[in-house]
């Protein structure tokens, strides 16, 4: 106990030290133009902490002027700098006031300076507090990380989280803005979790854009096919092509025989035409063994399942992506199959636990239930305590999403069953169109608290989904 007062007291002592700017003799001018900061700092100091202010003043990088050190940084703003020099000072940092982007910068600046122990806390920050950050803009965070040897545990992050939703980066307009030594990275990793015929068309739509030429193989000149042949050829042996479908080998690979091997062509027209051909080359092992559970949903995305998981489980955190206990399958699409009562009940009867969601017509709002039961037979009521209501009102953000689980006390009009209904819960029910209904019933109106839907709105569409235990 007497040791950490000391050490706080020390603490304090060297930071009053540096607010003071007593006996300095470093000046920094931190930042550039209009923001630049002169700063005050003791060398000695600076030295014990950094390898990088060591080497500046014993190899006399910075100039000298009237007995001080003078050292010019314009690419760390005097933010930053301040921040760098009081964690120098005293060990204590603070970033919780910062943005995503100034962190990231922050994190650059300090491996410049060589501190160690910042580089690894500044890494965990940002991924344990600013993953929303890390995924607006993954190309040029990965980009900027790939520059930085010491950034490991942020590119593993980076890395990892990119293969489990890569149609997020595959899909962005920044796509083919990324550089060629990183996609070949993306691509030659097996846990990329995206079907291979995927990877191959988003291959392709980078290359076109690199060479700034029409996805058409009709009109290409002879220098054409040579350039798109060039610019594929270190990525080819990194798509699995045996795990293309025929048909999408066919009408998505095979016409462009022209600017692939033709031995690979040659080989890949024998598996698919002889039967029974076995694979002759040597090639990159399948991904399908890595590829995790692929949602088929117009209405919502796959970071909703740990959230659903988690309330059917009520568990608190909720579960991460790796760990979901179940599969949801989809049993029905209203703009698929039909809104009327008859297709709903014929997709949707005596599957067991299924969970289903609506998107409010002209908003993006999403309002769903979650039946622990069936919704088989023309039986009226049935009482279950573990059924919930949930309205997510920006329907792809899930942090605007509330939770209504069903009223113990009002447990036997939790689930209704009838032919002529949709998914009929409380007093929320389909009325076997796209008109939706919560009407007031003294007794029923009580079964689920109540969550800001409305009494009445119009569906665009509704997707019901099988839960399966895994």
């Amino acid at each position: 106990m007497m040791s950490s007062k000391f050490l706080a007291e020390l603490s304090s002592d060297y930071e009053k030290l540096f607010e003071t700017e007593l006996g300095y003799d470093v000046i920094i001018y931190a930042g550039e133009e209009s923001n630049i900061k002169e700063i005050h700092a003791h060398s000695n100091i600076l030295c014990i902490r950094s390898q990088y202010f060591r080497s500046a003043f014993s190899n006399e990088w910075a100039e000298k002027k009237d007995g001080k050190f003078i050292l010019r940084k314009p690419n760390i703003s005097p933010r930053l700098f301040n921040i760098i020099l009081r964690f120098i000072y005293c060990g204590n940092i603070e970033l919780k006031n910062l943005q995503g982007p100034e962190v990231l910068k922050l994190l650059i600046a300090v491996d410049e300076l060589n501190i160690q122990q910042l580089i690894s806390y500044i890494q965990e920050y940002l991924i344990e507090h600013q993953t929303e950050f890390l995924h607006q803009n993954q190309t040029g965070i990965l980009e900027t990380i790939y520059q930085h040897e010491t950034f490991t545990d942020l590119w593993n992050f980076c890395l990892e989280k990119i293969c489990e939703e890569p149609e997020i980066l595959f899909n962005s307009d920044k796509f083919i803005n990324l550089k060629a030594p990183l996609l070949e990275l993306l691509i030659k990793r097996d846990d990329l979790n995206m079907e291979e015929i995927e990877i191959w068309e988003g291959l392709l739509k980078w290359c076109f854009a690199q060479q700034n030429m029409i996805n058409d193989p009709t009109k290409w000149s002879k220098d054409d096919a040579i350039k798109i042949e060039r610019s594929l050829h270190r990525f080819i042996p990194l798509i699995r092509f045996y795990d293309i479908k025929p048909t999408d080998f066919f009408y998505k690979v095979y016409c462009y025989k022209e600017i692939l091997p033709q031995d690979l062509i040659h080989n890949l027209l024998e598996f698919h035409i002889v039967p029974n051909a076995e694979i002759k080359t040597n090639v990159a092992p399948s991904r399908k063994s890595n590829l995790k559970f692929k949602l088929d949903s117009t209405l919502i995305e796959s970071n909703h399942i740990p959230l659903f998981a988690s309330w059917i489980d009520r568990k608190d955190p909720s579960y991460k992506k790796n760990d979901i206990p179940y599969e949801l399958k989809l049993l029905y699409r209203s703009s698929r199959d039909g809104f009327d009562a008859a297709s709903f009940h014929r997709n949707c009867d005596n599957k067991g636990a299924t969970i289903w969601i609506a998107k409010i017509q002209g908003t993006t709002q999403l309002i769903g239930g979650y039946n622990p039961l069936d919704w088989g037979g023309n039986c009226g009521w049935k009482n279950t305590t573990d059924s919930f209501l949930f309205n997510i009102t920006d329907g792809k953000n899930i942090s605007t999403a509330k939770l209504s689980y069903v009223n113990n006390n009002n447990a036997r009009c939790a689930i209704y069953c009838q032919d002529a209904q949709g998914p009929h819960m409380g007093n929320l029910y389909c009325t076997g169109t796209n008109s939706w209904i919560v009407y007031k019933h003294s007794y029923v109106n009580l079964t689920y608290p109540k969550i800001d839907i409305p009494e009445r709105f119009m569906v665009e569409n509704y997707e019901v989904f099988q839960v399966i235990k895994k």
